[in-house]
């Protein structure tokens, strides 16, 4: 750590996307930080404790052991911290602040609905997330008993999965727009692209989602920097007809 640098602790559970965008803003910026792993499912208890009430979520990040929470939050205070991050340059700022306000939180909340919505219907293929490959009978076992945590942790409901289907090509459109007007897609990421870009991965993780990304120009923002993952749940987990036609 740099005599400049304050002293960074993040806080994740494993696979979150929106920690994900967090780290990969971190070692771009060349940053030293401790990465503290917390248990999915029990982790809303500790995350309030350190961060205040009502913030049961991650990530989480302690600069100097000052709390700031959520991806938004953090990301403005790096910008803060390093103004010359190019996190939110100037001819972009407003459009990536307008998308903070709404279209980051829609494909965050986007990713957790549909992957896990969609491993309710193919459980053998959590084990794809960890490198494992699908999961054997044991393993599916205690897949099903997660998910069934999981659904009512995030409140999860099969209306909830088709109207997130629903809306999802909306919230492609509205991708594809940012790129369009520069604030993603440059050749240096801003706080957008990290935040869109992670959800993105997760979502093409999903084989009935990855139609709808491919021929579009936000599917370039799914690996513009982050690499694909291991994650892989095979096309037809949703129920026939829930998941919307792709662009022609």
């Amino acid at each position: 750590m740099t005599p400049s640098q304050p002293r960074l602790a993040l806080h994740v559970v494993p696979f979150s996307h929106p920690c994900l965008a967090v780290s990969a803003a971190l070692e771009r910026l060349g940053l030293e930080y401790e990465t503290v792993e917390l248990a999915s499912g029990r982790h809303a208890e500790e995350v309030e404790r350190i961060y205040g009430e009502g913030r049961r979520t991650v990530p989480g990040l302690l600069v100097d052991e000052d709390p700031v929470h959520g991806t938004v939050a953090i990301f403005a205070r790096l910008a803060e911290l390093y103004p010359d991050s190019g996190l939110y340059p100037e001819e972009t700022v407003a459009a990536i602040r307008k998308a903070e306000e709404g279209l980051i939180e829609d494909l965050q909340q986007s990713g957790r609905v549909l992957v896990f919505g969609a491993l309710h219907f193919r459980p053998e293929s959590m084990g794809t997330f960890a490198g494992f490959g699908a999961l054997d009978p044991a393993g599916v076992d205690f897949a099903i008993k997660t998910l069934r945590a999981t659904w009512r942790y995030i409140d999860i409901t099969a209306e909830r999965v088709h109207a997130t289907l629903q809306a999802l090509p909306g919230q492609l459109d509205a991708v594809d727009a940012l790129l369009a007007a520069g604030a993603i897609g440059g050749e240096a990421p801003t706080a957008a692209d990290f935040q869109i870009g992670s959800s993105l991965r997760v979502l093409a993780q999903i084989g009935d989602i990855r139609p709808l990304l491919e021929g579009r120009p936000a599917a370039a923002a799914t690996t513009a920097w982050f690499d694909r993952g291991s994650g892989d749940i095979p096309a037809g987990a949703f129920p026939a007809g829930w998941t919307p036609a792709a662009q022609a």
